[in-house]
């Protein structure tokens, strides 16, 4: 595209897709354990579409199911905030989340962060605002 070409019209990112095996199964990992709301429940293509998302966040994700082939266990690119790392990671590996066995600490520059897994092994990443 140079300058005189009309460029898109994209103005958000509401949704981004986690491919998962069994939606309710995921639905309530999303919900009960890492206590995300869920935004949309609906008949869709003979089955759900459901997103999820955390409270207030602009963007949701929607558990979308394996059929067709879509693989599951996939590095997601998906960065979560939280206001404390140190709590939140304490907290999913008590409620028997798969999560990095450490914070990753780089420094002042980088904020504290692990990964986590859900049940489908999709990695996601939570790091710390500051």
């Amino acid at each position: 595209m140079n300058d005189e070409t009309e460029k898109t019209h994209i103005t958000d990112l509401p949704t981004v897709g986690v491919p998962v095996t069994d939606q309710a199964r995921a639905l309530d990992f999303y919900v009960d354990t890492l206590g995300f709301e869920k935004r949309r429940d609906a008949p869709f293509d003979g089955g759900r579409w459901i997103e999820v998302a955390p409270p207030g966040a602009a963007t949701s994700i929607a558990l979308i199911p394996t059929r067709g082939g879509l693989p599951i266990g996939v590095d997601t690119g998906i960065r979560l905030s939280t206001t404390d790392a140190e709590a939140d990671h304490a907290t999913l590996l008590a409620a028997g989340v798969d999560a990095d066995a450490a914070i990753m600490r780089m420094g002042d520059f980088v904020p504290p962060m692990f990964t986590f897994r859900d049940l489908d092994g999709n990695r996601l990443v939570l790091l710390e605002q500051r």
